[in-house]
């Protein structure tokens, strides 16, 4: 008795959204099985558990970035619509890391790649990127980054 995967998961929700009428989740839900297809048919296998995840992810940033888009244009129905979308993906995205977790990792990624100004900034993204693993904000982290290596951080 294998354990169901995330995949057939999304399948089953899309499933019980079309005969409940939620045309919301439906739509997220066909838009991430779409995705999921096609990133199958990038890197040539049924993708696992992890890689949905990642997927998911994607699609929640897809969303975020949309509805900055919609509320700086006064679109409030549609940035509404992608708010409601993100909270579906959401539940099949990577758990998000919390600030002290985050602030942890960049502590790290400095102290391993030695990094002592703005200007090796690339080093430090990647290694907390890597070791985030599609959990942070890419643009919270630089922000982030950016103040340790210049040293404006608010020290305590």
């Amino acid at each position: 008795m294998g354990e169901r995967t995330l995949k057939s998961q999304v399948h089953d929700e899309m499933t019980a959204a079309l005969k409940a009428g939620d045309k919301v989740r439906l739509g997220a839900l066909r838009m991430l099985v779409a995705s999921i297809t096609n990133r199958e048919k990038e890197v040539g296998h049924e993708l696992s558990d992890d890689e949905v995840r990642e997927v998911a992810g994607k699609e929640v940033k897809r969303r975020a970035e949309s509805i900055e888009a919609f509320d700086a244009a006064g679109r409030t129905e549609l940035a509404d619509h992608e708010r409601e979308e993100r909270v579906v993906l959401s539940a099949f995205a990577p758990e998000q890391l919390s600030e002290a977790e985050v602030e942890a990792i960049v502590a790290e990624a400095i102290a391993s790649t030695g990094a002592s100004s703005p200007q090796e900034m690339g080093a430090v993204m990647g290694a907390v990127m890597a070791k985030a693993k599609g959990r942070v904000d890419g643009k919270a982290v630089q922000q982030m980054v950016r103040e340790r290596l210049s040293g404006t951080e608010a020290t305590g």
